[in-house]
């Protein structure tokens, strides 16, 4: 097995999704919280003047720099795209990672409840995922576009050996919830207990599968002919994230009062409903299918 001994908990990548700022704040203070016997771990805030401005960003996104073509590029130097550049001299490169495992703490005003987001494919996040629903069986599992490389990934937790995303909602921007922090605190805690199980190859015995939801597209909510929004989410789909959404089933209103139902041939698992920072783009959220994981598959 490829031992974990090193792994990077980054929090702040978007500057105000609170929780795992402070959650970082909390484990400076004690870090015993975090310890493991064969871990080292590390914390960093990925975007300090994001948080000091309590905005997602100031220039554009950090989370979708991290592609190895945006980070070798010289002309890019906005805020977020010079920080990506800071915190690839810190990480590594994808080619030559310092971390064995990138671990990026997230918020969603959406009702996601404790997401665990895996973005590549490996036979430990197999295990992994196994393991935390056993322990934390409220835990969703989604593969967020796992199809692709790792060079082509512009996503922060891509930057280790091995990386997932901790997405924890609904909590509204620039906020905390008590609730929220809770999930994620938990949730993080299992991922580390994980890691330590797995370098000492001592997992108790696992559930042979596990239900996951695969990413298929956005969609974005109707636009009139001039691109300006025409409607919105329907309450009846409103905060039910990955809840079977079937042909013929409310998906948004227009402000005329028109309901527009999902039209899809198969049943889907919508997720972000209705994501507050999504609005700049239009979008109404994401699809996914339910999938298995194989917890014991070596793929």
């Amino acid at each position: 097995m490829d031992k974990i001994n090193s792994v990077a908990i980054l929090g702040g990548t978007h500057g105000n999704e609170f929780s795992g700022i402070y959650l970082l704040k909390k484990w400076h203070k004690h870090p015993q919280k975090i310890s493991r016997p064969t871990l080292n771990v590390e914390t960093l805030l990925s975007n300090p003047k994001a948080f000091a401005a309590n905005k997602r960003y100031l220039d554009a996104d950090l989370n979708r720099q991290f592609r190895s073509d945006l980070l070798a590029d010289p002309t890019l130097g906005n805020y977020e795209q010079s920080r990506a550049k800071a915190l690839s001299l810190y990480l590594g490169t994808k080619e030559n990672p310092k971390f064995d495992f990138v671990l990026d703490l997230h918020n969603t005003t959406s009702n996601m409840g404790p997401c665990l987001l895996l973005v590549q494919q490996h036979p430990m996040y197999n295990l992994m995922a196994g393991y935390v629903k056993l322990k934390m069986p409220q835990v969703n599992i989604s593969r967020d576009e796992d199809h692709k490389s790792k060079e082509q990934h512009h996503l922060l937790a891509t930057m280790g050996k091995f990386g997932v995303i901790v997405e924890v909602g609904p909590q509204p921007q620039g906020c905390l919830r008590h609730d929220v922090l809770a999930w994620m605190e938990e949730l993080t805690g299992h991922i580390l207990d994980f890691l330590e199980l797995y370098n000492n190859d001592q997992l108790p015995e696992l559930p042979k599968s596990v239900e996951a939801y695969r990413f298929l597209e956005e969609v974005k909510v109707p636009l009139d002919e001039h691109g300006e929004r025409a409607g919105m989410v329907h309450q009846a789909l409103e905060g039910n994230d990955f809840k079977p959404l079937k042909k013929g089933d409310p998906m948004y209103i227009t402000f005329d009062d028109e309901v527009i139902t999902y039209q899809g041939q198969s049943t889907v698992y919508p997720n972000f409903i209705n994501e507050a920072a999504y609005y700049d783009n239009n979008l109404a959220m994401s699809l996914s299918e339910k999938v298995t994981i194989d917890v014991y598959s070596k793929k």
